[in-house]
């Protein structure tokens, strides 16, 4: 299993289940769209829900290939260096900084 597949089929939802006031402090939706992985949305909106696949709704769409993403997953302050060079995207920059609180 890719450590992208095991974040969001494993950890992720532990920390929801761990954390319930973590869904309503951000109290988003999430869509991550990992070239060479899939699609998830993380809806924090409901109790911080992670399913396969795209939202209509999300509110900030990040966009990247699965090496970078699991290099931040590694280490979360690569995300501001990956966006500066163009290799991560984010929709809502606003709401991508609260992924801070599910990365951390």
């Amino acid at each position: 299993m890719s450590q992208t597949r095991e974040f969001f089929e494993t950890y992720l939802p532990n920390k929801m289940v761990n954390d319930p006031e973590l869904a309503s402090s951000v109290n988003a939706i999430f869509q991550f769209d990992i070239d060479g992985a899939g699609s998830w949305t993380l809806d924090m909106t409901n109790d911080g829900v992670i399913t396969e696949g795209s939202s209509d709704d999300a509110g900030c769409v990040i966009t990247t290939d699965e090496g970078t993403w699991e290099s931040i997953l590694d280490n979360p302050g690569k995300a501001v260096p990956m966006v500066m060079m163009g290799k991560l995207k984010v929709s809502n920059l606003g709401l991508a900084t609260q992924l801070q609180k599910i990365l951390a």
